[in-house]
């Protein structure tokens, strides 16, 4: 088993929370590192897409009373949204009685559906965490090219080769589009939404543009909206807004679009292996992508994170507003690091505190005044020591 990097922080939080929520797309290892927390623990561990577990709750609050003292993991709980105004009730009935913490561990892969329905019964009795796929400092530096290439859900990574593991992500894909989605209420066919998440791999790191997508599909703009906030939902696809900031230029209004796994980019463009994906003019548009969640993820808590782009092509490639007001800048390219003219411009404009261009070495040095080159493991162990 991997060790996961947010074990210690979901620990924590459960020390602190009688109820923590844990999301994550489905197979990325939300139930492992579950289950591996609670044989630490006094627990009890129920799926609720298990009949015979869901069917243990149709007394919930008896259920759980009986319980007590024990941290009950629910996985899959969006599917049971009557659950939470139970959850509410028991939550406050122990901290009344001085049991606070660690009740509840809510595992769920829908991540709006699962905040709106526990924002609404368990606001300041419950934290949210997002566990993602597998990013390189969870694996040993050797295997980043092939985390990149395959990406980071446990079996498609861990597969014995790239056919299998290019055959596991298919069927990822399949399940996700006849099952999950269906599940959760839209009436969308499987293969128009298999075509919008195809463009959207073509179009990594690209603009969105609704009008586009829309015209290709044969569908309106609203309707393409919200096959974004769907596969949002999801966590499968990251939309990166764009800076707002007071340089007295006209910025891009536009958010970025990121298939996050670039494994599942890989697959919905049919590509397999090294040889193909470095073959494919998407390459550096993807491993712009792998870079961008891996950093995201070693960021400090409460990060907000954007790119920088003007009407007339000045960009930065990601823009990292910390707490205590710190401003990083990061240029990611596969190829040499070095500052164009685009990329100075947008620093003058920014004066961040840090810039970085991250690249696919491990080496580590200046490129020029106030500009440091060095890799992408390298930029996440700089993120994650704040």
């Amino acid at each position: 088993m991997i060790e996961r990097l947010l074990a210690s922080k979901l620990m924590r939080l459960l020390q602190t929370f009688p109820a923590v929520g844990l999301l994550g797309p489905r197979q990325v290892g939300k139930t492992t590192l579950a289950q591996a927390m609670a044989t630490s623990a006094n627990s009890l561990y129920l799926d609720l897409e298990n009949p015979a577990d869901l069917e243990k709750l149709a007394n919930a609050r008896g259920y759980l009373e009986s319980r007590r003292g024990r941290l009950v993991v629910l996985d899959e709980v969006q599917r049971a949204p009557g659950l939470f105004q139970i959850l509410r009730g028991v939550i406050d009935e122990r901290i009344q009685l001085g049991e606070p913490a660690g009740q509840f561990l809510l595992l769920g892969s829908a991540s709006n559906e699962l905040l709106r329905q526990s924002g609404e019964s368990l606001a300041g009795r419950i934290a949210y965490i997002e566990l993602s796929s597998l990013d390189v400092r969870e694996v040993h530096p050797a295997d980043q090219n092939r985390l990149w290439i395959r990406g980071g859900f446990p079996r498609a990574f861990l597969a014995e080769d790239d056919e299998a593991s290019a055959m596991w992500r298919e069927q990822f894909i399949r399940t996700y589009l006849e099952r999950d989605v269906p599940a959760l209420g839209p009436r969308i066919p499987a293969e128009t939404l298999r075509r919008f998440w195809t463009m959207l791999a073509h179009g990594q790191g690209g603009l969105f543009n609704a009008a586009g997508l829309a015209r290709s599909l044969a569908v309106d703009g609203k309707t393409v909206a919200k096959y974004l906030d769907l596969m949002a939902d999801l966590l499968l696809v990251r939309r990166l807004p764009p800076l707002h900031a007071n340089v007295r230029k006209r910025l891009v209004k536009s958010p970025k679009i990121y298939v996050r796994d670039s494994g599942i980019a890989h697959t919905l463009l049919r590509l397999d292996d090294e040889e193909s994906v470095l073959g494919h003019p998407v390459a550096g548009k993807s491993w712009e992508g792998f870079a961008i969640e891996t950093l995201l993820r070693a960021a400090p808590d409460r990060t907000q994170a954007s790119f920088y782009r003007t009407a007339t092509g000045v960009e930065a490639d990601l823009v990292l507003e910390m707490p205590g007001g710190r401003l990083w800048v990061a240029e990611i390219k596969r190829s040499a690091a070095r500052v164009d003219r685009g990329l100075r411009t947008a620093l003058d404009d920014l004066k961040p505190d840090r810039a970085f261009i991250v690249n696919t070495s491990d080496e580590r040095y200046p490129v020029e005044a106030g500009v440091e080159a060095m890799g992408l493991r390298q930029m996440a162990d700089e993120l994650a020591a704040l």
